[in-house]
């Protein structure tokens, strides 16, 4: 199946976002992807409900069915979007819908920054781009932002527990990282959230702490987005926030976050 690209407006701030759904190699080895529907607009995405995180997609080669992580896009204005997906139904309404006038096209524009693939530096490879894993844990949330380090350039990327409060209501099922679990490498400390609630201001601040402690680059990664509070703030503090979606495909939704991109590990 190839994936198909899809244009999403964000209700919130009203940019426009070209996205493509990512592709998982089926058991039987080809290729297949989250049907997308783009003729609908996305749905904002303010608290998670794990059960329904995943889509089941048929194999055209080999007709099997799997459950794959539900589409979404993080905005840079902060709001998760997730596209709409392509059922049976959807199918029908859009075939009735073709009989109608003719949609208009929207109007062409230039890539946004934040979809494209960061160049390096002066003399430097190209990096290749970042492959993505399934989050289905909160353990898998925590080897995804290890991984992006990673691939940032920032090396010797482990987890380390730092404390064990209780957990946050919205953690998801399966193996739970503890609350305090960051990962640290050589000129970084990032904390990762993989809860349902949206991230706040103290979060945020306890991060900025811990970097300056350990005179390190300090990296957020959030399956649920921020508080606008925690926005802001992480802006004056110069703080990259992330996003995960379940396909584990980490976004920037700050200007530190896609600085750090385009950049990568000092």
């Amino acid at each position: 199946m190839t994936a198909e690209p899809v244009q999403l407006r964000c209700p919130a701030c009203h940019l426009d976002h070209r996205y493509v759904s990512p592709v998982y190699p089926c058991p039987c080895g080809a290729p297949v992807s989250v049907p997308l529907r783009g003729t609908a607009a996305p749905e904002v995405l303010r608290r998670r409900v794990w059960d329904d995180e995943w889509v089941t997609v048929h194999c055209e080669s080999c007709g099997r069915d799997d459950d794959w992580p539900r589409p979404e896009v993080g905005c840079p204005c902060g709001t998760l979007l997730r596209p709409p997906v392509l059922t049976p139904d959807a199918r029908d309404e859009d075939a009735a819908a073709a009989d109608g006038p003719p949609p208009v096209a929207a109007p062409a524009r230039a890539a946004d920054p934040v979809e494209r693939v960061p160049q390096p530096r002066t003399g430097e490879e190209p990096r290749p781009r970042f492959r993505p894993v399934p989050i289905r844990t909160a353990r898998d949330a925590v080897d995804a932002a290890g991984r992006y380090l990673t691939w940032l350039g920032y090396r010797d990327v482990v987890p380390q527990v730092v404390h064990q409060p209780e957990p946050r209501a919205g953690t998801p099922a399966g193996p739970r990282t503890p609350a305090g679990t960051d990962l640290r490498g050589r000129g970084v400390i990032a904390q990762v959230e993989p809860s349902t609630l949206r991230t706040t201001l103290r979060d945020v601040e306890c991060l900025w702490l811990n970097g300056l402690t350990a005179a390190a680059t300090s990296v957020y990664f959030a399956l649920a987005g921020y508080t606008e509070e925690a926005l802001a703030r992480a802006d004056e503090l110069a703080i990259p926030l992330f996003t995960v979606d379940l396909a584990g495909e980490p976004q920037p939704v700050n200007g530190p976050a896609r600085r750090l991109l385009a950049s990568g590990a000092p």
